[in-house]
């Protein structure tokens, strides 16, 4: 769902579509009620993982909830950094060996990690923290990313995104059903071109 606010037109449309039905065996991963395809995830702290979440049990963990520290959504907002910069030595000093990657801050380790798609998933990359600041002082957007459920989702050389990580997570799961080979091969490419269009329709 695009961050771009909507019109009353808009919210009579989306009052009028049908709602989707859950999938069956499909269920909240808090309370066990069943969800739709389309749901919120939540962020486990505690193991990294991602949990899907009905709607109240989302609004619980949401920003302002009244859910404990360890849970939190991830919202659903694209943004594109149309005056993203990163000039090849800075992609070179970041050590990422793939032409995309994203990165969060981790708050129950206070610090930013960095992973890049790879055959096995999701693979981190040791991030140098002079090269993450001066990456940071270029774009002071990033400043705005949530820690744990933003990612910034970077194509090289110059593609910057303020994306749910949920959303870094499914492109790492696409990748890894579809790599070949040493570098991925043409199926990954054309999956990774056809994700990238849908982070941008979504964006605002």
């Amino acid at each position: 769902m695009s961050a771009q606010q909507s019109g009353p037109f808009d919210l009579l449309q989306r009052l009028r579509a049908p709602v989707p039905l859950p999938r069956p065996g499909e269920k909240c991963e808090i309370c066990k009620a069943e969800v739709a395809d389309q749901h919120g995830h939540i962020v486990d702290l505690e193991n990294r993982g991602l949990m899907c979440a009905c709607r109240p049990c989302y609004l619980l963990f949401a920003s302002g909830g009244a859910g404990g520290k360890r849970f939190r959504a991830v919202p659903d907002r694209y943004i594109t950094l149309r005056s993203f910069a990163l000039s090849p030595g800075q992609w070179e000093e970041l050590q990422i060996p793939v032409s995309m990657a994203f990165f969060f801050r981790n708050s129950v380790e206070e610090r930013v990690v960095a992973f890049y798609p790879s055959p096995a998933g999701a693979t981190e990359s040791m991030l140098p923290l002079d090269a993450w600041d001066r990456l940071a002082n270029a774009n002071p957007e990033l400043a705005e990313i949530a820690d744990d459920v933003e990612a910034l989702l970077v194509r090289a050389p110059a593609e910057g995104y303020i994306v749910p990580i949920d959303a870094c997570y499914e492109l790492v799961g696409q990748m890894r059903r579809q790599w070949k080979g040493f570098d991925g091969g043409q199926e990954a490419r054309t999956e990774l071109n056809a994700f990238f269009a849908r982070i941008k329709a979504q964006a605002t």
